[in-house]
């Protein structure tokens, strides 16, 4: 029984880094552009969260210049930030999920 409570501590413990992770990155990486739920240079975390799936955004953040026409943009004006880790930016991912809007 203390094995599993351990094992759901340490994984409530996990969700809760990463949130504070995806919203660090955000302020990092993304906030000169993007915010979150008003339209800015960029589109809003809302409105990409509403469009398009994780695997989607990060392959935008990943490779720019190699997505966006695949995702319906007629011009990329967004860098790569594929120097970031991998769950960097699957953190990132689920931070701009949170503003789906629910349906």
């Amino acid at each position: 029984m203390k094995k599993i409570m351990v094992t759901v501590v340490l994984t409530a413990l996990a969700v809760m880094a990463d949130n504070g992770d995806g919203e660090k990155l955000f302020k990092t990486y993304c906030w000169g552009c993007h915010h979150q739920t008003a339209e800015a240079f960029g589109p809003s975390f809302k409105t990409i969260a509403s469009k398009r799936d994780k695997g989607q955004i990060i392959a935008m953040i990943a490779d720019p210049e190699g997505t966006f026409k695949s995702l319906g943009y007629k011009r990329n004006s967004m860098p790569s930030f594929g120097d970031l880790k991998p769950e960097e930016m699957q953190a990132l991912a689920d931070y701009i999920m949170k503003f789906k809007d629910a349906k």
